[in-house]
């Protein structure tokens, strides 16, 4: 299902908010086929970052280019047909089925008044196929558990054919096993080839699924690199002013985080 991509770049980005927020100097390059963790304190700027790249923002200064094409020069139909947004919150007023939210990624590629033709019907049922949400098709998308609505939102996203998935946090809010089962699905689509970009607030699913981790502190890249690079004692108890043991993780070479009580 992934459509290839080239690369994404991030020039010299920067960005503020009307309270003073900002990114600041943003310099990042993600190669076709990455799956790449942002991580960092609440308002270090993950969803900024990401709402920039998809294009629901416009940077102050800098430009992202995705496969040598500016999003800030692309309408947002054709950066729809590029990028799918899974986004930390997603709200039906009305009541539609799950087959019909996922149909919604379809929209890119609708005609107007047009209800959809066999290939929107043929990339919805894949997409549901492949999130096991088959079985969920007739069910109101409000009367589901957090779980399932996430599968929907997710199979909706790849209904689009992306070539890059960009998610806020997807597994806030849900029970462990969900949270497994997502990130799971969320690999195996990266390992058929769909470049994914995630902010992620737990730190241990973060570097037990991500190849690549990049840190950020007040608007600005504080690290970028491998889990066990990135995630030291020293460098999370300085940005998550926090006290902090690092293990290594018991069936994997990854760092496990372990946060420790404050002295009193």
């Amino acid at each position: 299902m992934p459509s290839e991509m080239e690369n994404i770049k991030v020039q010299h980005l920067s960005f503020s908010y009307s309270d003073g927020f900002a990114l600041s100097d943003i310099e990042l390059s993600i190669e076709a086929g990455e799956m790449v963790g942002l991580i960092g304190p609440n308002g270090s700027g993950k969803t900024t970052l990401l709402k920039l790249i998809s294009g629901i923002l416009h940077p102050q200064k800098g430009d992202i280019y995705i496969d040598g094409q500016s999003v800030a020069r692309l309408n947002r139909r054709a950066v729809a047909r590029m990028m799918a947004v899974v986004p930390q919150q997603f709200n039906i007023p009305f009541a539609f089925t799950a087959r019909e939210v996922v149909m919604l990624g379809r929209t890119p590629f609708a005609r107007a008044f047009s209800e959809g033709g066999e290939r929107d019907q043929r990339m919805s049922e894949c997409a549901m196929r492949t999130t096991g949400i088959d079985e969920l098709g007739e069910r109101p998308f409000n009367e589901l558990s957090g779980g399932e609505r996430q599968k929907v939102i997710l199979a909706m996203a790849l209904a689009q054919e992306p070539k890059l998935l960009l998610l806020d946090e997807p597994t806030a809010h849900l029970d462990i096993n969900h949270q497994v089962e997502i990130m799971e699905l969320v690999r195996g689509l990266n390992q058929e080839g769909l470049t994914v970009i995630s902010s992620m607030h737990d730190l241990n699913l973060a570097a037990l699924y991500f190849d690549r981790l990049i840190l950020l502190k007040d608007g600005r890249i504080f690290a970028d690199g491998k889990p066990n690079d990135v995630l030291t004692e020293e460098v999370t108890e300085e940005v998550f002013s926090a006290s902090v043991q690092i293990q290594m993780h018991p069936s994997a070479s990854v760092p496990h985080v372990i946060l420790l009580p404050r002295q009193k």
